[in-house]
């Protein structure tokens, strides 16, 4: 695959492969803590706090895989209603007004991670609290950036951009009519 190729796959799938990389680390550290207590009436002290934040990361970060999805939850049930231009732009609205509130959030967060005190640190590692904060700022930015550019690839380029559930939804659809047709 050509470096472009790899720098494309890998901005395009950054934070499934942080997501990919902190599941399989916490997943192990609690593995670990189990087998410790279990077997050597022993636990990692710092184990349980780094999995928790380790967890926390994987989350905000996962909300991001989501909206470059476009799988976050929707009520879209009214726009069956309208015809398919005025369904676009009252989703890209509704985009915006999600995009403005996100960026608001960075704002916040952002506001709130700069004044922290230095001297607050996490209770068994030892790091300041601003290093496990910063998930904040950081995920809603991505999430701002892939919720722009998924309506920049609907509304420019045309598009459709669908939530996977949706897409498995209709193949089972269309797998059961044909099996039933089958049947018949």
């Amino acid at each position: 695959m050509p470096t472009r190729g790899i720098l494309s796959d890998l901005a395009t799938n950054f934070e499934e492969y942080v997501c990919d990389a902190l599941l399989a680390f916490f997943m192990l550290l609690l593995f670990v803590q189990i087998l410790l207590r279990q077997f050597f009436l022993y636990s990692i002290p710092w184990g349980e706090e780094l999995a928790t934040y380790l967890f926390v990361w994987f989350a905000y970060l996962g909300a991001s895989v989501a909206a470059r999805m476009s799988a976050h939850n929707r009520v879209t049930f009214q726009f069956m209603f309208f015809p398919p231009i005025v369904k676009k732009v009252a989703e890209a609205f509704a985009d915006l007004l999600w995009v403005a509130f996100n960026l608001y959030f960075v704002y916040l967060s952002y506001e709130f991670v700069s004044r922290m005190n230095p001297f607050w640190k996490s209770q068994t590692i030892g790091l300041p609290m601003k290093y496990f904060y910063m998930i904040l700022p950081v995920a809603f930015t991505l999430m701002s950036i892939r919720v722009l550019w998924n309506n920049y690839q609907t509304l420019v380029k045309g598009v459709e951009i669908r939530d996977p559930e949706a897409e498995e939804i209709e193949a089972l659809k269309k797998a059961s009519a044909a099996s039933s047709a089958q049947q018949s």
